[in-house]
């Protein structure tokens, strides 16, 4: 592929990841008002982020084998429209209905199976697209996009509230159109899949989870963990700045936007420096959750805003030294006939560990601030030893080639040396 087709298509789909995670970051910010003028619970409030992540949760692997079987783009277009008319759905109702709880969470649903669509298939298309120390750096730029989103959603939530709080829900369609179309007209699939009937599809899966489950289910877990704890912790911090320090509007979305800013610096560097490493990878990984169970034990103990965000930070710089390595490790683990599947179940895990954050953030808050963070860091912990224990790419040699370590190794012998 020539250079400047290759940076056009990269420029298209690192908007495809932005625009995914506006569906539940750029509400964040304007959760407390929404409970206040529907009358709301906080359980119930929270459900407006999980219906969306769970949706998407449980339809992901049928859109990845549809995209292996149809092709990537003709899938992330799709998806796209249908994540919009999901934003209108929502919009309308809360701006028409006056009991419209119900469908505010139905048109959220609608959203989540469009969002299955987006970034999972985005991760499978950079690894038909690019090889390499360029797809290496190129998935760190989808997870830095990814990030960038976050950083930009609750800055651009708390404004666009400033008009009305559903006036969110009208700036999804507007987005979405407007990427689909860029991705239609700027992407060029080399070719169509070639798709495998179903059962032979399955069990070319199972064969893959068989020889390779030891470390790929580890790694998605790992992966989930960060964006369960990531949510979480927004979810919580909206939470007090509005209720304990009355901070609101763009103020307060330029505060959510701290932790996620040390995320996303964090994960380009990453990916741009991986090239396809394999040992580094691993010790990345292990450096980055050493960094967040660290910080999550020391924010148990200190409630002062200030130092508080600076911890969550340090937390969050963490989760952005181990995604862009999983990333790296998933794609890289299949052939590309069964990439879309692969990459679309690891995204099915992260959508649910952002779909369990909010509400088990909810009720760890009505304990103590402790028990919040002294079991965020357990949990951090247990995908460190996870990380540690399973996940280990093979060790160089002399030569520089890759050993095998039996079933735990992630990667073949027949693939490239980095470059």
């Amino acid at each position: 592929m020539e250079a400047k087709q290759g940076t056009s298509a990269m420029i298209a789909i690192a908007f495809i990841p932005i625009v995914m995670v506006l569906g539940n970051s750029m509400l964040v910010p304007v959760l407390p008002t929404m409970q206040k003028e529907l009358d709301l619970s906080q359980f119930q409030t929270s459900l407006t982020i999980t219906v969306f992540s769970l949706a998407a949760g449980i339809i992901i692997p049928l859109v990845g084998y549809l995209s292996d079987r149809f092709g990537r783009k003709w899938v992330i277009v799709s998806s796209l429209i249908v994540y919009g008319i999901g934003g209108i759905i929502s919009g309308m109702a809360a701006w028409l209905m006056e009991n419209s709880y119900a469908a505010i969470l139905g048109g959220r649903i609608i959203q989540g199976i469009g969002a299955a669509g987006t970034a999972p298939i985005a991760m499978a298309l950079i690894g038909d697209l690019y090889s390499g120390a360029q797809e290496s750096k190129a998935l760190g730029i989808i997870e830095s996009s990814n990030g960038m989103g976050k950083i930009l959603s609750p800055i651009i939530g708390s404004a666009i509230a400033l008009i009305t709080w559903f006036a969110v829900f009208f700036t999804f369609p507007i987005l979405c159109f407007a990427v689909a179309a860029y991705v239609w007209f700027g992407v060029k699939e080399k070719k169509k899949p070639e798709g495998q009937p179903l059962p032979e599809y399955l069990g070319a899966l199972k064969q893959i989870f068989k020889n390779k489950g030891r470390w790929l289910i580890p790694a998605f877990f790992v992966g989930a963990t960060g964006l369960f704890i990531l949510f979480g912790v927004l979810f919580y911090l909206s939470d007090i700045l509005e209720e304990t320090y009355k901070v609101d509007g763009i103020l307060k979305g330029a505060i959510l936007s701290i932790p996620l800013f040390g995320m996303v610096v964090t994960a380009y560097i990453t990916g741009a420096k991986l090239k396809q490493n394999k040992p580094l990878t691993r010790r990345l990984m292990l450096i980055g959750l050493t960094i967040l169970t660290g910080a999550m034990i020391a924010v148990a103990f200190f409630k002062q805003i200030y130092l508080m965000i600076g911890l969550l930070t340090l937390g969050s710089i963490g989760i952005g030294l181990s995604l862009p390595c999983i990333n790296v490790l998933v794609t890289g683990a299949v052939e590309k006939a069964e990439r879309g599947m692969i990459t679309s179940l690891y995204g099915s895990v992260r959508f649910l560990g952002v779909a369990f954050g909010p509400p088990i953030f909810s009720w760890l808050m009505k304990i103590s601030h402790k028990t919040v963070f002294f079991s965020v860091a357990g949990l951090s912990f247990v995908i460190l030893l996870s990380t540690f224990f399973f996940i280990k790419p093979g060790a160089r040699n002399q030569g520089g080639a890759a050993k095998e370590h039996g079933p735990g190794t992630l990667f073949r012998k027949s693939e490239k040396a980095p470059t």
